[in-house]
């Protein structure tokens, strides 16, 4: 683990930038940004438009390391270059933490949840995310209703793979998404509180993770997890909010920052030009960090 990414991580004032759409959210995302499917004709067209994207985000003179702290990649997006750079390096040279989704999407719905599909080569993602100066890792699941069979699973699935990669050398984000739209949100995150302690109570004191969660319902639901020795740092993801509304509930709970993705790229646009694109960015950049340090 590189100390000087883990000091940043853990102590530094900012956010982390989820740059990770897959193949399965990549379309919705570029369509989001202004190109629509008519423009490419097969996957490899899509991922190349996608990178340019994401391209033109880290490259923005915008984003930069004193309120960015990191970004999630995407596989592809790791083993692709910026500026003749790997994309790892080109962050970590930028002063930029990398981490990598490693989750290859979910399974169908069981007791209230969404599991994660397996991750048979693992071993050989982690050893080539070394090789490419990544310092995390990202593994989402999905929680749609207070069954504490359903999240018992997710939180032990999470923890299970997060000690895989913990061995591997990296610091994993666990990340089980709690549906904003669900009718017993409230009770879900009392009950994913209660199972996910009891998994950082397992850890060995060196055994460091990151947790990514949707913004409570009640403000500092999350205290503990803050607080808690094994926990390097809390981030929240949007979740379907819009940039205002999650940076507002986001403001409401201390010790816990953003990592976005929709909210930080919602007013980005292809046809922009690169002074208004820079502009856009550097407005989103601006009101997610503020909404990461300056608490109510």
């Amino acid at each position: 683990m590189n100390q000087e990414q883990l000091d940043k991580v853990k102590q530094g004032h900012g956010f982390i930038a989820a740059l990770d759409q897959s193949g399965g959210s990549t379309p919705k995302a570029l369509k989001a940004y202004g190109v629509d499917e008519s423009q490419y004709s097969n996957e490899d067209e899509m991922f190349d438009l996608v990178h340019d994207m994401r391209t033109r985000i880290v490259t923005s003179p915008s984003f930069t390391s004193d309120k960015v702290l990191g970004a999630i990649l995407f596989e592809q997006t790791m083993d692709r270059r910026v500026d003749g750079e790997y994309t790892g390096n080109y962050l970590a040279n930028k002063g930029i933490v990398p981490f990598l989704k490693v989750d290859k999407g979910l399974a169908d719905e069981e007791n209230g949840v969404q599991l994660m599909k397996p991750i048979p080569d693992l071993d050989d993602l982690l050893a080539r995310a070394n090789n490419r100066h990544i310092f995390g890792t990202k593994m989402r699941s999905n929680i749609l209703s207070a069954n504490e069979e359903g999240i018992k699973a997710v939180i032990e699935q999470q923890f299970e793979i997060g000690k895989q990669i913990i061995a591997a050398g990296l610091v994993p984000i666990i990340e089980p998404e709690v549906n904003i739209h669900a009718e017993d949100k409230k009770e879900i995150e009392e009950i994913m509180t209660r199972e996910i302690l009891k998994q950082l109570n397992t850890l060995a004191e060196d055994e460091l993770v990151m947790l990514k969660l949707t913004i409570p319902t009640v403000a500092n639901q999350f205290k503990e997890l803050v607080e808690h020795p094994n926990v390097i740092r809390v981030v929240a993801l949007s979740g379907g909010y819009t940039r205002d509304e999650a940076n507002a509930l986001l403001k409401e709970n201390e010790g816990i920052i953003a990592s976005f993705s929709r909210a930080l790229s919602s007013d980005l646009r292809a046809d922009q030009s690169d002074e208004e694109f820079d502009n856009k960015l550097a407005e989103a950049i601006d009101s997610i960090f503020d909404a990461s340090v300056n608490k109510k």
